[in-house]
C-alpha cells in the first residue's frame, strides 16, 4: 500500500517524514486512501496571469491583472494582486484602487484557448476520461489506469502536474478523492501548485463546519430558505433525516442530505458537448443611444459567427445581453425556426432584441450568443419567401472564403467603421 510518496520524484517514503529521503524535496503528499482514489479535478493556478508572466518575465515579481480598461473587469488577477484583495469578476476601477501599482494586460483569449489544448492533451495522455468544466480546469477519472501508467492514480497525477509546469511554464492544483464534489473540494485547499487529497470516511467531518453555501447549487436564495428552517451549517443539514429533507425540499432536499455526507454518483462524463458560443464587451463609457449599441452588436455577432463555423455549429436561440450602469443586467432572447451560424442572422435578431431595450438607460456592457446548438449541416436553409435572405447568406459565405485566404481584416462591414454618434 502506498499511503505517502514524493511529489516531485515520486517514491514511496515512510508515513512521518518531512522530505523525501531519494530526492530531498519537502513536497510530500500523505493520505491512508491514497491508492484507493481515482477522481481528480485538475485547476490552473490564475491560468491567464501565468501565461502572461510565463511570456514576460519582467512581469514575475509584479502584481498581476489581465483585465480590460478602467471601465472592464478583472479577468483573473496573480497571487500577489489577490493579496491586496484584487479578485476576478471586480470592476477595474476598484482593483486599481486596492493596487494601484498593479501592471495591467489585456486579455489574449486565442493564447489562452492554445494553452489550454495543450493542457487538455497532457490529460488525455492519463486518461480518455477528461470532463472540461472551463478553459482550465477538469474533472479527471483515472480508474483502471494503474496497469496502464505502472502507478496510482496520485502518482500520475504528480507526474502529469511535473510535465505541465516543465512543458507549458505554468502550474496546476489538483484534488484527489472518490467523487467530483469532493476532488473540486479538495482542489481548492492547496493553491497555488497544490495537491491535496479528501478520503471518503473523512468527508461528513470535514465539511461539517462548513455553510450550506460550500455546497454547489446553493445560492442565496436558497441558503436564505434554509436558514429560515434553522439549517445554516452542513453539519445541521448532516443532523436532519433525509426523508425529511426530501418532504420539504424534495429532490434538492435528497441532494443537500447526500452531498452533506460527501455522496456523489455523478460520473465523470468524457467530451462534454458545448452548450452556448458567445461573446460580450465592456464599453470604455457607458451608452445609451441604439446606433453605437448596433454597432458594438454587430462586431460582437461575427465573432460568435466565426467561432460557431470554426466549431462546425449552428444554433437556433440567439440571446441578448445588456448590463446597465447600475450594474443590473437583462437577458432577451429568441428561438429560430432554423439552426444558424451566420453573423447577419445572429446580428438580425439580436438588434430587434436590442431595439426594445433602448429606452433611455445608459449600458455599460453588450453581449450576444447562440444557443441550442446542433452540427451545422442543412442550416441556414435557402428562403424561397425571401430571396434576399439566401442573396445575404451566399455574400456572407463569400467574404469568409476571402478572409479565410486574405486575413480576417480584409473585408470589414460598413458598420464598424461608423464613429458613435454621442463621441
Amino acid at each position: 500500500m502506498t499511503e505517502a510518496f514524493c511529489r516531485d520524484c515520486r517514491a514511496d517514503v515512510p508515513a512521518g517524514a518531512a522530505r523525501c529521503p531519494a530526492c530531498g524535496s519537502p513536497r510530500l503528499l500523505t493520505h491512508p486512501e491514497l491508492d484507493r482514489l481515482a477522481i481528480a479535478h485538475v485547476d490552473c493556478d490564475a491560468f491567464y496571469a501565468a501565461i502572461e508572466k510565463r511570456d514576460n518575465p519582467a512581469l514575475a515579481d509584479k502584481p498581476l491583472i489581465v483585465g480590460g480598461g478602467r471601465r472592464g473587469v478583472v479577468t483573473t488577477a496573480c497571487y500577489i494582486a489577490r493579496t491586496f484583495g484584487v479578485h476576478s469578476a471586480m470592476p477595474m476601477f476598484k482593483a486599481l484602487k486596492l493596487c494601484p501599482h498593479a501592471e495591467i494586460v489585456r486579455p489574449d483569449m486565442a493564447k489562452y484557448a492554445a494553452v489550454g489544448k495543450q493542457v487538455r492533451q497532457l490529460m488525455f495522455d492519463l486518461t480518455p476520461l477528461v470532463e472540461p468544466v472551463s478553459i482550465d480546469e477538469a474533472f479527471m477519472d483515472l480508474s483502471g489506469t494503474e496497469r496502464l501508467h505502472g502507478m496510482i492514480p496520485a502518482k500520475s497525477l504528480a507526474r502529469f502536474s511535473s510535465a505541465v509546469e516543465r512543458e507549458l511554464g505554468i502550474t496546476v492544483s489538483i484534488g484527489l478523492a472518490s467523487n467530483k464534489f469532493l476532488a473540486k473540494i479538495a482542489s481548492d485547499l492547496d493553491k497555488p501548485r497544490g495537491f491535496a487529497v479528501i478520503g471518503q470516511s473523512e468527508a461528513p467531518q470535514f465539511l461539517a463546519g462548513k455553510p450550506v453555501s460550500f455546497i454547489y447549487g446553493v445560492g442565496k436564495a436558497t441558503q436564505a430558505r434554509l436558514a429560515q428552517d434553522g439549517l445554516r451549517s452542513i453539519a445541521d443539514i448532516q443532523r436532519a433525516s433525509e426523508t425529511d429533507l426530501l418532504r420539504r425540499y424534495g429532490s434538492e432536499g435528497q441532494r443537500l442530505w447526500r452531498l452533506a455526507r460527501g455522496i456523489d454518483e455523478r460520473k465523470v462524463v468524457a467530451d462534454r458537448e458545448t452548450k452556448s458560443v458567445s461573446a460580450e464587451t465592456t464599453f470604455e463609457r457607458d451608452l445609451a443611444s441604439f446606433r453605437p449599441l448596433e454597432r458594438r452588436l454587430w462586431a460582437l455577432s461575427e465573432k460568435v459567427s466565426a467561432r460557431m463555423k470554426r466549431a462546425g455549429l449552428a444554433g437556433t436561440t440567439v440571446t441578448l445581453k445588456l448590463k446597465s450602469a447600475d450594474f443590473k443586467t437583462r437577458t432577451r432572447a429568441r428561438t429560430l425556426e432554423d439552426a444558424t451560424q451566420l453573423a447577419g442572422q445572429i446580428f438580425a435578431v439580436g438588434r430587434d432584441l436590442l431595439a426594445r431595450e433602448v429606452d433611455g438607460t445608459s449600458y455599460r456592457l453588450i453581449g450576444i450568443g447562440v444557443s441550442t446548438l446542433e452540427p451545422y449541416g442543412g442550416s441556414d436553409p435557402a428562403d424561397l419567401l425571401d430571396r434576399s435572405l439566401t442573396r445575404k447568406a451566399a455574400a456572407e459565405r463569400a467574404l469568409d472564403r476571402v478572409r479565410t485566404r486574405y486575413g480576417g481584416s480584409a473585408v470589414v462591414k460598413g458598420l464598424a467603421f461608423e464613429r458613435d454618434e454621442d463621441s
